[in-house]
């Protein structure tokens, strides 16, 4: 009777009661859930008026000179910038950059259909008395307003003006921007030659203005040629990491058989390196046993070398290897059956995983809402910078043409309406585009917008990876309380324990993400001073700040382990988060021994794991795509593929984030496990009103054992 109560009973397995553990059975923490569904509340209203008042096409699409996008509306057809003076860019630290806030070159931009690719400057032959425009200028590289067929103003008029460019060079669109394609720049023509600069002088003042952002590559090509690459080689990169899949599959559900022959040849391995260490040392120390060199000798210097020719280092090596050794034999002399017990309850995992296969998929779930959380968290923050009307100004491109003392650059501007004629002493006077308004009660409050965007961000990140630990936990804990395996494991037990989790412990999930992202936000602010107080060179702040940094990061650390093995007695009890973080703190340290090697065993085999996946698969990788293996001629080329090593990197990263995952399950499996078995042995004595639920193996290596009620045979 009392085995099939603690069947019905799946909301609390290891009580003395099951009936009353029924009845108390309530949701936790339910100030922290209000709080939480507050937070929430709060974050899809801020995501809201940053949708109504945002406009994201401010970062993907360019602007140019009169605030038009262009790629849309009436420049559809006209998807990139071209910049009629782009040695102006490099200026842009003297006074104009001030009225230009940084955000523009000082310079007319134009939308235009295609970037130019040849190189042109205005002859001395259009300065004669006759020339006419349109013999010289293009129309597409002038602004629309003006017409060279009809149009009275002489070339000279028109360069003064800034209404056509008056010269142009190879560019490619880097993000909507023609700038200079530096592989095309060194073919300059003699006759290039710009404000009195000879060619070369002409070229390097565009590179020095350009530089920072081609940084000597043309990106467009370079991801061009990589995507060409994914899409000749995607069949193969899905083949790849399939075969990940499998293997990390396959791993886990041998260890079942293998656990103790792995982790026993691992630890004799280590043991057997230490061993022809010392005997190395010991080989290097007689070879040099007759050399009369010494540290003296020496002295100190950088070259590691020389102190391997002194008998004296290979001899301190020996020693210290020596300890080691004798130091790891011990260990395993005195913690044998703690070894055994972890590896007892490792096997036990396997078989937890094979029952419930379904929660080695369920990092899926997890990934899914971690995807929603960010692009809901990049899309908010994209949408609150670009939060603000265009603000126009009005800027003297020129300011040596004329008198332009009287544009200071404060005066605002519509650039529909703008009429240089306003301006008969400055001829250069254009009504550009400077930046977005920040004035009015919203867009003064971006930044505490943004703030709380990123504390809403973490806190559901933080929410969402406690709600996989304590569904995965709950879930496991179910296989280890049923009595008789597999026949008492409750039904979908997965399901169960999401709909448990998200019914009663939401609140004590929020507090225990709540008090880690407080950490992170701390961390955060520690790395922003500490990126100021990098500039100022201050050894003793600098000093102060390492020191906070490692310690915030080993209290993060710490917080991380707590949460955990707290969900993991919210999943089998269900207490609120401080009761359950107590009990599995305490529970711990009672077993602090047992606990230390169960983890560096677990982190032995899954990192062993890793590495059979991510090796072996990478292995293979690179010599597929390096074209060493053969393939049936027609259904892959290797030779064809322009970096082959980006099919690799993806098959390698992929197939690490898939161990990951399929291993962090069964880590969470090997956790909620030993913190059961822990329970079990001190909540229950093997008698018939408390027995052991532990498997035959453990109770074994325990010398413990189940007594049988009076009248039933063994």
């Amino acid at each position: 009777m009392l085995y099939n109560l603690l069947l019905i009973n799946s909301f609390c397995w290891p009580v003395f009661n099951p009936t009353l553990c029924v009845l108390f059975r309530s949701c936790t923490d339910i100030i922290c859930c209000i709080l939480f569904m507050l937070v929430l509340v709060g974050y899809m209203i801020v995501g809201i008026l940053a949708w109504l008042y945002g406009d994201p096409r401010q970062v993907l699409y360019p602007r140019n000179s009169t605030g038009m996008f262009c790629g849309i509306g009436p420049n559809s057809d006209k998807p990139n910038v071209f910049y009629f003076d782009i040695l102006k860019c490099a200026t842009a630290t003297n006074i104009m950059a001030a009225a230009l806030n940084g955000l523009q070159c000082p310079t007319v931009q134009l939308c235009v259909n295609q970037c130019p690719s040849d190189f042109w400057v205005l002859p001395v032959t259009a300065y004669l008395p006759g020339a006419l425009p349109q013999n010289f200028f293009k129309q597409e590289y002038c602004v629309p307003s003006l017409n060279l067929s009809t149009t009275a103003l002489t070339v000279s008029q028109i360069k003064d003006k800034e209404l056509c460019s008056y010269f142009y060079m190879p560019t490619a669109p880097v993000l909507g921007r023609c700038l200079p394609n530096f592989n095309n720049l060194n073919n300059a023509p003699s006759n290039f030659t710009i404000g009195g600069m000879n060619a070369n002088q002409t070229i390097s003042a565009i590179k020095n203005s350009t530089g920072d952002v081609l940084s000597g590559f043309n990106i467009k090509d370079i991801g061009v040629r990589i995507f060409e690459d994914f899409a000749s080689s995607w069949q193969w990169i899905l083949l790849g990491l399939v075969i990940a899949m499998l293997v990390s599959l396959l791993f886990l559900l041998l260890l079942r058989f293998i656990a103790a022959i792995l982790v026993w040849v691992l630890i004799f391995g280590v043991l057997a390196v230490g061993g022809f260490g010392i005997w190395y040392c010991w080989n290097e120390y007689n070879t040099l046993k007759g050399s009369t060199v010494t540290f003296q000798d020496v002295g100190f210097t950088t070259n590691f070398n020389a102190y391997l020719q002194i008998k004296d280092t290979w001899l301190a090596f020996m020693i210290i290897l020596c300890i080691v050794e004798g130091i790891l034999l011990l260990t395993l002399i005195f913690l044998r059956t703690r070894i055994l017990i972890a590896i007892a309850i490792i096997r036990e995992s396997s078989k937890a995983v094979s029952y419930m296969m379904s929660t080695l998929f369920f990092p899926l779930v997890t990934f899914v809402l971690l995807l929603v959380c960010v692009s809901y968290w990049g899309i908010t923050a994209l949408y609150l910078a670009t939060s603000g009307a265009p603000v126009f100004k009005v800027v003297a491109l020129n300011a040596s043409q004329g008198d332009c003392s009287g544009i200071t650059g404060n005066q605002t501007c519509d650039p529909v309406t703008f009429n240089s004629s306003s301006y008969p002493t400055c001829p250069s006077a254009r009504c550009m585009f400077i930046n977005y308004n920040a004035e009015g009660l919203y867009q003064r409050n971006l930044f505490n917008l943004q703030i709380y965007n990123v504390v809403a961000f973490l806190w559901c990140i933080n929410f969402v990876i406690a709600l996989g630990q304590c569904t995965l936990a709950g879930a496991f804990a179910s296989y280890y309380w049923a009595f008789s395996k597999p026949g008492d494991i409750p039904t979908f037990p997965l399901s169960q324990s999401f709909i448990r989790t998200l019914r009663y412990h939401v609140g004590s999930l929020a507090f225990g993400a709540l008090i880690l992202t407080l950490v992170q936000i701390v961390r955060i602010i520690l790395e922003y001073l500490d990126h100021k107080f990098r500039a100022a060179q201050n050894p003793c702040a600098r000093f102060v700040m390492c020191c906070l940094k490692c310690c915030f990061w080993c209290l993060e650390k710490f917080i991380k382990f707590i949460n955990r093995n707290a969900y993991i007695m919210i999943a089998i009890y269900g207490k609120n988060f401080c009761v359950s973080a107590k009990n599995a703190f305490m529970l711990l340290m009672r077993n602090i021994v047992r606990v230390v090697v169960l983890d560096k065993v677990t982190d032995l085999l899954l990192f062993f794991g890793k590495l059979l996946v991510v090796g072996g698969v990478g292995v293979l990788a690179f010599y597929f795509f390096s074209g060493k293996i053969p393939v049936p001629s027609g259904s892959f080329q290797a030779s064809k593929l322009n970096y082959y090593w980006m099919p690799i990197i993806t098959v390698i990263v992929g197939s690490y984030l898939i161990a990951q995952g399929f291993f962090s399950v069964y880590s969470m499996c090997v956790d909620t496990l030993f913190l059961c078995f822990l329970e079990d042995l001190e909540r229950h004595d093997g008698s018939v009103e408390k027995p052991y639920f532990m498997s035959k193996n453990l109770m074994k290596i325990l010398h413990k054992k189940n007594k049988k009620p009076k009248g039933q045979k063994d």
